[in-house]
């Protein structure tokens, strides 16, 4: 099973993976996790590019194909050969991600993306889509508060934060079933139980098929 967590800078995506990964490691089932961009040598290289801050004159048709050459990349070199072997697969991110920041964040055609992601993922969609919502303000303002990575898309104003959540909404409404959406605004121990609980039940029903 494919399983992404999305959502806004600051919403607590990477704090929950190793905890719910662990939990389903517990219920008897081998559990990859990895990250977009990144996951694979040629992708963590990509992404050094991607975040760096001094890349401020980046154009967002730049930003877009190089997101999606790592994503090519992590899908035929991870993705794919687990998920073959019936592994559990859990990405901090994938391609539901350009649609939100460079979709709805840059104001990039939407069908555009659509095509171009086909192409790099080779069709291969997550079975659940875990949408970690936050506030953009409080998004960045845990983000700051955190001491991690700050980059350069993290820097983009706040109109651009704001555009990317509703994006996320957009996109959740339109595939009910594939998306849940959490309150990550809640405490971190909320927020792990239901998504543990989310997971469990997709888990029966993908495995009682």
């Amino acid at each position: 099973m494919f399983i992404t967590l999305e959502g806004p800078d600051g919403s607590g995506k990477s704090m929950q993976i190793p905890l719910l990964a662990d939990f389903i490691r517990l219920q008897g089932y081998e559990v990859l996790t990895t990250r977009e961009p990144g996951g694979t040598n040629i992708g963590d290289q990509i992404r050094q590019v991607i975040m760096k801050l001094g890349n401020t004159s980046m154009n967002p048709r730049t930003e877009i194909l190089l997101f999606c050459a790592a994503r090519a990349q992590i899908v035929e070199e991870v993705l794919r050969p687990n998920l073959a072997r019936g592994v559990v697969v859990i990405s901090d991110r994938y391609a539901d991600s350009t649609l939100a920041y460079q979709g709805y964040g840059h104001g990039v055609n939407l069908d555009d993306l659509h095509r171009l992601l086909n192409f790099a993922t080779g069709g291969l969609s997550p079975d659940l889509t875990l949408l970690l919502d936050v506030d953009a303000e409080e998004g960045l303002k845990r983000r700051q508060s955190s001491g991690g990575e700050w980059n350069r898309l993290d820097a983009y104003a706040i109109e651009f934060h704001k555009r990317v959540r509703n994006g996320y909404h957009s996109l959740a409404g339109a595939e009910p079933d594939r998306w849940k959406l959490i309150d990550a605004s809640q405490t971190p121990e909320m927020v792990q139980s239901t998504l543990r609980q989310v997971v469990l039940e997709k888990l029966s029903t993908v495995h009682n098929k």
